[in-house]
């Protein structure tokens, strides 16, 4: 079995045996596009923590290239179904770009109220992510 392979299906394992209160998509393209929008949503906070917190960005980075191994090894898979490569970056920049937009509002907006609910989704865009992986 090679790395990608045993790398991907320790992933899912890890996801399938969870817990009940994690719903795991169920084909490989579901969960290719749920990696890629976590990478997305993991740039952005990556962007954000360089201008705030260098050492917070180091470990998102780490993570955001843990994701990527997991996006690597799913998309053969998807492409056998017709998933492209093109698919999965649109699928990571659409979640950037909202993440990026929901940073800036709870950083930057002059609106309390705007600012917090921005902070909340965007905590609970990033706990989904977080869910996902032990030790996160």
């Amino acid at each position: 079995m090679s790395r990608k392979k045993t790398i991907c299906g320790a992933a899912l394992g890890i996801l399938m045996s969870s817990g009940p209160t994690l719903a795991v998509p169920a084909t490989t393209v579901e969960r290719l596009k749920v990696f890629a929008e976590c990478a997305g949503r993991n740039s952005a906070l990556e962007e954000q923590q360089r201008l705030f917190d260098g050492p917070a960005s180091e470990k998102t980075a780490a993570r955001v290239q843990e994701i990527e191994s997991l996006i690597e090894a799913l998309l053969p898979l998807a492409q056998a179904t017709g998933t492209t490569g093109r698919d999965v970056l649109n699928w990571r920049v659409d979640a950037k770009m909202a993440q990026a937009v929901l940073l800036q509002q709870a950083t930057f907006s002059l609106n309390t109220e705007r600012a917090r609910t921005a902070w909340q989704m965007a905590q609970a865009h990033l706990n989904t992510c977080a869910n996902l992986f032990l030790g996160a």
